[in-house]
């Protein structure tokens, strides 16, 4: 959730109508190109990276259903594959947000032999939850099914998610060994599996997360993102909420989040790490001294050199 971001009032979201047969394949068979990048991501990542543009990944024309799958040069078959989760307070962004100050950190993953793969969902002022998730399920579905066309592979994937983004994809992989059919586009319950999880700064339980004399938090992210405030809507927090979901099968979370984060309390991973500690499941958390809520500081040597060592524990070994 960005605190320099103005909030908008909710709107209620009417989906389009699917495309024809013919204009979907249109879509799906158009080439893409490193050209159609925006300028500003190409610094972003190694020279002649291989790069999947706009793929759209629930059969229709929705640009917030589209997703986008980075490869390293010369990739062959079966490359683990780490999936980016935007932030935004779930109300704005896209599938670049995060990257730009987190450099170093996208560069690495591809320079160190992972596939990187960004995926859009609906926004919150279009489509109240649990759109999102279901998108995220749909979106992780699409890549499990083509995993073998996009040289990747389907039992190494990975979820990385900053604020809003951090929260989908940790409620994204503790709710996947769980039957949750809101989840689910067309109520069909997806067969993809989480290898491990990266969470920068996601909110993990709405129920604590209301502001001290405002128990209504009136036209905040999180009642807009839910359609009520928390405390008047105890039932959708803790469906909404990561820490409903976890139990001991659950994969290991690798959390990282700012002493000083404004937007969403440190004590929320804190809170995180308590639940995944009490049922055995294996974790590691990162306080980072004097950081805000988002930045550049969480883009250092440090956080880097343990984050992929956590890779290459939990998900490639």
């Amino acid at each position: 959730m960005k605190p320099h971001l103005t909030l908008s009032s909710v709107r209620r979201h009417s989906r389009m109508i699917p495309v024809s047969l013919v204009a979907w394949l249109l879509i799906v068979l158009t080439v893409p190109t490193f050209a159609q990048v925006p300028e500003r991501v190409k610094e972003w990542f190694p020279k002649e990276t291989i790069f999947h543009h706009n793929i759209p990944y629930a059969y229709d024309t929705l640009k917030k259903h589209l997703l986008d799958i980075y490869l390293p040069p010369n990739a062959k078959a079966n490359t683990p594959v780490v999936v980016w989760v935007h932030g935004g307070a779930w109300m704005m962004n896209d599938k670049y947000a995060d990257m730009g100050y987190m450099k170093k950190t996208v560069s690495a993953f591809l320079e160190n032999g992972y596939a990187l793969a960004s995926i859009d969902y609906r926004h919150s002022t279009t489509a109240r939850f649990p759109a999102q998730i279901r998108d995220c399920n749909e979106a992780l579905e699409f890549l499990y099914n083509n995993a073998a066309k996009y040289k990747l592979d389907k039992n190494k994937i990975a979820l990385i998610g900053f604020s809003a983004g951090g929260h989908l994809a940790s409620l994204l992989a503790l709710s996947n060994n769980n039957q949750v059919t809101e989840f689910y586009a067309g109520n069909k319950k997806p067969t993809f599996r989480i290898k491990a999880v990266i969470d920068f700064y996601g909110p993990a339980d709405f129920m604590v997360m209301t502001a001290p004399g405002d128990p209504d938090m009136t036209g905040d992210p999180i009642s807009t993102l839910l359609g009520a405030p928390p405390i008047k809507r105890p039932d959708i927090s803790r469906l909404a909420s990561p820490v409903t979901y976890v139990d001991r099968n659950d994969p290991p979370f690798f959390i990282v989040h700012g002493e000083k984060d404004e937007s969403v309390p440190f004590q929320q991973s804190l809170l995180l790490q308590s639940y995944l500690s009490v049922s055995g499941v294996p974790n590691e958390l990162t306080i980072v001294k004097d950081a805000p809520h988002y930045g550049v500081m969480f883009d250092n040597d440090d956080i880097r050199s343990r984050l992929f060592a956590f890779l290459g524990k939990y998900l490639v070994k």
